[in-house]
């Protein structure tokens, strides 16, 4: 890679943790402050970035699917985390269960209502790329590479529509997991 360049998986890491941590004033959520222990390193230092709607690029798949991969971190990690962080009964008095749980909490739902957010907006602007697609294909039948373009735009909202089921299987299960371990140490609010 030339010098320089960053790589996409790096600037799938900046959006991510943009869209995660907020923008500058602090975006939803966090109101500014420091990001928490556990988010990855790569994450934890770029939490001054722009605001995540200058920058949302759903044009592209593979970059939409590796901005989703990134943002689910968090989730892929959480079982690593909580055996690192939620004391188990022979460490009980050593850590502030409820304090961490709370935090691991707040951050799951903070991370997964983003992750919503992103594909829905996304769906929302590929279906109105396939509306007027179809449109210009009512008005031009013989159009072949209209007809092409459209395909291509209605398979990718296809797959956008297909990753809420993908977020709702990975949700699920860290919530899950979230639960048997911080059960005994915090009670979430009742919308959880």
């Amino acid at each position: 890679m030339p010098l320089g360049e960053t790589s996409p998986t790096s600037r799938a890491w900046d959006k991510a943790a943009s869209l995660l941590i907020g923008g500058p004033g602090g975006g939803r959520g966090r109101g500014g402050a420091a990001p928490p222990d556990w988010l990855p390193s790569r994450l934890s230092g770029l939490s001054k970035m722009a605001a995540p709607s200058s920058f949302l690029n759903c044009e592209e798949y593979a970059e939409f699917q590796e901005l989703l991969r990134v943002m689910r971190t968090i989730d892929d990690r959480i079982v690593h985390e909580l055996n690192t962080t939620v004391p188990t009964a022979s460490f009980v008095g050593k850590v502030d269960a409820s304090k961490t749980c709370k935090e691991l909490h707040q951050s799951l739902a903070q991370a997964h209502e983003s992750r919503e957010r992103i594909i829905k907006t996304c769906i929302a602007q590929a279906s109105s790329v396939v509306e007027s697609l179809q449109e210009e294909r009512r008005k031009s039948l013989e159009d072949t590479a209209l007809l092409k373009r459209l395909r291509k735009e209605q398979t990718k909202l296809r797959l956008m529509q297909s990753e809420l089921n993908v977020e709702e299987v990975v949700n699920d299960r860290s919530w899950k997991v979230f639960n048997e371990r911080c059960r005994a140490h915090y009670k979430p609010p009742k919308s959880q």
